[in-house]
């Protein structure tokens, strides 16, 4: 019994050893900066980005790696302290509940999954290693826990009240960030459509049908069948339009932005994106769905990895957020990071300023870079967050 108890401490303490360790080498490998800060700006580019109203970024997966976002890191790309210092208004905290093995662009099936490991190692809860919907909710709870913790300078934002007071208090205390709950691939649904209730009573305002792989909703543009909304998926986007969730289509199949915008009666956005015009592949916008999505008075978020924009530096980025304005106008183009995302980042969030000396270059006018750079999500959220 001695030698049976002295096992099963032993296993005991590799476990926690292992929920130490791993989930921060882990997150170090899979989200790597290809420009390390500090960074270097022209002194133009700074005054302007330090003039900035509102900053903003719709996309990064920071909850998903078991990081206590209070703590500055000199890894990955986004906590807390790394926001206030950048100036950052509102970071969009997307909630990643599933991804397939050997994870790729063109063609993936929901077979297997590398997030149940990944649960398993932070030690999270039995449920969540097959539940998608307690996944979702263990990392909307440790985003209210973080801005518990904050001493107020974090808040997790989930209606047009919560906003526009956030909104006067920044101009009064300089010291304070926010950030609102998003979920990439409503397969975190558990294929139920009253988990929609459950996730918007958890704090989550987004939420894209589809990730890595076809789902109950319909197809990804990752996936296999490419194919179009489901009646179920249709029923999804109606319930959380009636809930005024934010509808994103970054991963969804074009059959399914077809099928969206057809029937969307709010604006919409893609959270994370690249555009065909300038990185064409199976994941960016093409003209019809960036006019598409402009019309319904949405957002068009780039993206900042090379896989989006096909390079890896900050002017990729640039050069497709000026093809999104020379399309269909300033009103309609929004940063959307992927940062924390498994990608390989142009620069962590304190290399921002940088993409408005890219800006500069390209001759984009201070007022459209503001838009830009912050103000359209500000509009968006006023217009589409709940009362």
């Amino acid at each position: 019994m001695k030698k049976i108890g002295k096992v099963l401490l032993a296993c005991v303490a590799i476990y926690l050893l292992l929920i130490i360790s791993v989930p921060s080498v882990i997150d170090k490998i899979k989200n790597p900066t290809v420009l390390k800060p500090p960074y270097k700006v022209l002194d133009s580019a700074q005054k302007i980005y330090n003039s900035l109203p509102f900053i903003a970024d719709m996309h990064c997966d920071a909850l998903l790696w078991s990081r206590d976002l209070l703590d500055r890191k000199d890894y990955g790309h986004v906590d807390i302290p790394r926001m206030l210092e950048a100036n950052v208004s509102i970071q969009a905290f997307t909630i990643v509940t599933k991804s397939p093995k050997g994870q790729n662009f063109s063609a993936n099936t929901g077979d297997s999954d590398n997030i149940t490991t990944l649960m398993i190692a932070q030690g999270q809860s039995v449920k969540s290693w097959s539940s998608l919907t307690e996944r979702a909710l263990i990392q909307a709870k440790n985003l209210h826990k973080f801005e518990k913790k904050s001493k107020g300078k974090f808040r997790v934002i989930k209606s047009k009240s919560d906003l526009k007071k956030y909104l006067v208090d920044a101009e009064l205390y300089s010291n304070i960030t926010a950030g609102f709950l998003g979920v990439e691939g409503a397969h975190a649904l558990d294929g139920k459509l009253e988990n929609i209730a459950v996730l918007f009573d958890a704090g989550v305002r987004m939420m894209s049908p589809t990730h890595f792989f076809d789902n109950k909703l319909g197809g990804s543009a990752h996936g296999v069948s490419k194919a179009g909304l489901t009646d179920f998926g249709k029923k999804v986007i109606e319930e959380m339009q009636s809930k005024d969730m934010i509808v994103d289509v970054a991963h969804a199949s074009p059959k399914v932005i077809d099928a969206i915008l057809e029937m969307t009666t709010k604006p919409i956005v893609s959270s994370h994106t690249g555009v065909k015009g300038t990185c064409d592949n199976v994941r960016n916008l093409s003209d019809k769905h960036i006019k598409g999505i402009a019309h319904s008075g949405g957002l068009i978020s780039i993206a900042m990895f090379k896989q989006a924009v096909c390079d890896t530096d900050v002017k990729a980025t640039a050069i497709a957020i000026k093809y999104v304005i020379d399309l269909v106008g300033s009103d309609f183009v929004a940063l959307g990071s992927d940062f924390d995302g498994s990608v390989n980042a142009s620069v962590d969030i304190t290399g921002l300023p940088l993409i408005v000396e890219e800006l500069l270059k390209l001759e984009v006018s201070e007022i459209d870079i503001q838009k830009v750079m912050g103000n359209n999500v500000k509009r968006l959220l006023l217009e589409t967050l709940p009362e």
